[in-house]
């Protein structure tokens, strides 16, 4: 046989070994791998502060008890917490199969929920446009176009605030929402001026539609806030179907409301009346590179569409909460990642368009690229510089101080006077139960937890007498201090360990009323 011959054959065994075609991992799988090893690593330097302090407490008290839970920060009955969700209730049974702690089980959680958000980016990507650059730019738009002003507390979706708050039950709850969205918006599509019934994929018939509304439902057990959001944007995506196609839409809204109401924990539309982080609403100066990246792709989606594309659909509600949550701040400020979603994937689906780009995309597409630098430069870098390798004081993540040199001399059960939602949160992530909770919750009466935070504050004044702050002591049954620098010791109290970091010092009340 001669050699052309030879040379036209295949080779079959090279072949079987290949299995066919080699797998490539897409340009988003790629993308999204190296932006999750380095968010992770930029997560895992960073010590844990803030909320974090909150959620390992709500872990150690679920841990220890499963079925009848303590109040998350104090000596109380826990019934009716809003933090006692499904998400945390996972956590805890980690706890309980690993033997790990609080504080342990929110810093494995952080690379966890990051999975979770790059799927949801993703499928909601992909359900918008099969461009395969789409998700990309549509997780950069995300995590870079936001403003040039830092962004404190949960909710934000950029680079810094990542690194502090990837470990909350917040950011699972917006990936969550995003992954059920993309599954959303693949039973509907635009077409002739209205949505069309597409059909569910996976489950047949309505247990399809069940299943989504327990998706839903378990979003808003976990972050009802951001549930707001999440519904929001559903009823944005259904808007326009058809009444047959409604009834089966009804029927998930239905499946969520009663995953929700059967939860033993806590009455989740008690959570509405309660704010849960207090906090500064977003400002313009915080989001302004969104708007104007975002509005000019959302308005020629909107001129194409007659304005009835889906994305511009969502724009309405989101526009709604952006507003709200910059104008009341607080809780529903946590949900402005969501309002500016429409924004964002819009953005990305223009910019993923193939080339030859016409004048004004080209435009867009330098408009986000000068705005991306803009805020990388001016809020985000400081994620991934460390402060060692930065030249020219990038803004930081802040770096809350742990609280292990007073936990090793505290036993569990003891009582802790302290003041300062950090240091609070803090302690009750050791385990420890502290007089004053720093923020609401429905477990405990509100005038309650006034009261007690007054009770603080006066036995902490500088004009208290040893009778007042005995009977601060007895009512709550006080063993421990932990005072900042500023503040004197009282004379019934020894100081055991002190913060060379914070100032602060551990004091044991050996005078209280009844006995050390």
């Amino acid at each position: 046989m001669n050699a052309p011959v030879l040379a036209g054959r295949s080779v079959r065994g090279a072949t079987a070994l290949r299995g066919g075609r080699m797998w490539r991992p897409t340009p988003y799988q790629a993308c999204g791998l190296l932006f999750w090893l380095v968010m992770s690593l930029a997560y895992w330097r960073v010590p844990l502060c803030c909320d974090a302090g909150l959620d390992a407490a709500v872990v150690e008290r679920l841990a220890t008890d499963l079925a009848h839970p303590r109040h998350p920060t104090a000596d109380l009955p826990g019934a009716g917490s809003p933090y006692y969700s499904p998400y945390a209730l996972a956590q805890a049974l980690f706890a309980r199969l690993t033997g790990l702690g609080g504080w342990e089980v929110v810093r494995l959680a952080g690379p966890l929920n990051l999975l979770v958000l790059l799927a949801g980016v993703g499928r909601f990507a992909r359900m918008l446009s099969p461009r395969p650059w789409a998700p990309v730019l549509a997780l950069g738009a995300t995590t870079l176009l936001w403003g040039t002003r830092p962004v404190r507390g949960d909710g934000s979706l950029g680079l810094l605030p990542l690194t502090t708050g990837m470990g909350g039950p917040w950011l699972f709850a917006v990936g969550l929402t995003l992954w059920v969205w993309g599954v959303t918006g693949e039973r509907v599509r635009p077409g002739a001026g209205r949505v069309r019934f597409v059909g569910p994929s996976g489950l047949p018939g309505p247990a399809g539609y069940v299943a989504l509304g327990a998706v839903y439902g378990v979003i808003l057990l976990v972050d009802p806030f951001v549930a707001v959001g999440a519904f929001a944007g559903a009823a944005a995506l259904v808007a326009g179907c058809r009444p047959a196609v409604l009834l089966r839409w009804g029927l998930a809204a239905v499946t969520a409301a009663v995953v929700a109401w059967s939860w033993p924990y806590y009455e989740v539309f008690a959570a509405f009346g309660t704010e849960r982080r207090p906090a500064p609403g977003p400002t313009l100066g915080q989001y302004w590179l969104a708007l104007l990246t975002g509005l000019p792709a959302l308005w020629l989606r909107a001129r194409r569409s007659a304005w009835r594309d889906p994305l511009v659909v969502m724009a309405v509600p989101g526009c709604a909460l952006l507003a709200y949550g910059g104008w009341g701040g607080g809780s529903y400020g946590d949900v402005v990642g969501l309002a500016l979603v429409p924004l964002w994937f819009a953005l990305a689906v223009e910019l993923a368009a193939p080339r030859p780009w016409p004048s004004w995309r080209r435009a867009l597409g330098a408009v986000a690229v000068a705005g991306a630098c803009a805020g990388f430069l001016t809020v985000q870098a400081g994620a991934v510089v460390p402060r060692s390798l930065d030249p020219v004081g990038f803004p930081q993540a802040p770096r809350g101080p742990s609280y292990a040199w007073a936990a090793q001399h505290i036993g569990r059960g003891d009582v802790v006077l302290a003041e300062g939602g950090d240091t609070v949160h803090g302690l009750a992530g050791h385990g420890i139960d502290v007089v004053a909770p720093a923020v609401p919750d429905p477990a405990l009466e509100e005038a309650e937890r006034l009261r007690r935070v007054a009770d603080v504050r006066a036995y902490l004044s500088p004009g208290s007498t040893r009778a007042d702050r005995a009977a601060v002591v007895h009512r709550y049954r006080v063993r421990w201090l932990v005072l900042t620098g500023r503040r004197t010791v009282p004379e019934e109290a020894v100081v055991v360990a002190w913060s060379g970091r914070t100032g602060e010092v551990l004091a044991r009340v050996t005078g209280r009323a009844g006995g050390a």
